[in-house]
């Protein structure tokens, strides 16, 4: 088993009309025992700006903790908040730098960048960027991910829309995989309100 998998995940970004969503599985698990029913991986940098990460639990938290740090430094030093694509190469560097001990962790970055303009993205645990302009998977569960996401995603869904199409994307996905699931955390974020449900899945 690879150590991504150890602790399982599913994570899912989506773009909608001048709005994304994130969401995301709440299992923690010790491969096929699972720890915790409650385990958040979507972390807040800013109002229009949010942060998954899958694989390692522990990896995840420190390298939380680090981008939150160094965010802070660019906020004092700035005066304002990071743009979405500048945290996107943030945190590419920051794993590349620790390319040869590497964060046991794939990120999935999602924010309104200027105009209101959605940007999603991910990369792999040493920081190559995957850009794109509709949905982005990462995790134990992201192969049934990309297909639920491939035949339900449509262009320019409004806020509701999207809620619909992400929680149906990432309930049926996790169902498919042994080591991510108990519900879902998703986080529907427009220009001027976010919005945080949680999802009950079949065994809650």
């Amino acid at each position: 088993m690879s150590i991504f998998e150890y602790n399982g995940s599913a994570l899912v970004a989506m773009v909608g009309k001048n709005c994304f969503a994130i969401a995301s599985d709440r299992r923690l698990g010790v491969q096929l025992q699972t720890i915790a029913t409650d385990f958040q991986r979507i972390f807040k940098i800013h109002d229009k700006l949010f942060l998954g990460l899958s694989g390692l639990g522990s990896d995840a938290q420190t390298l939380h903790q680090r981008l939150v740090f160094r965010h802070k430094l660019y906020q004092l030093r700035e005066e304002r908040d990071m743009k979405p694509e500048t945290f996107a190469s943030l945190v590419s560097a920051m794993l590349y730098e620790k390319r040869f001990g590497p964060y046991f962790c794939q990120p999935v970055i999602a924010g309104l960048g200027e105009d209101d303009k959605p940007f999603i993205c991910t990369m792999d645990s040493i920081g190559a960027k995957e850009l794109a302009k509709d949905f982005v998977v990462a995790g134990t569960a992201s192969e049934s991910l990309y297909g639920a996401c491939e035949s339900m995603f449509k262009p320019d869904m409004d806020h509701e829309e999207l809620f619909e199409t992400i929680s149906q994307a990432l309930i049926s996905s996790v169902d498919r995989d042994c080591l991510s699931g108990w519900g879902g955390h998703v986080y529907i974020v427009t220009p001027t309100e976010v919005t945080e449900r949680i999802l009950k899945g079949r065994m809650d």
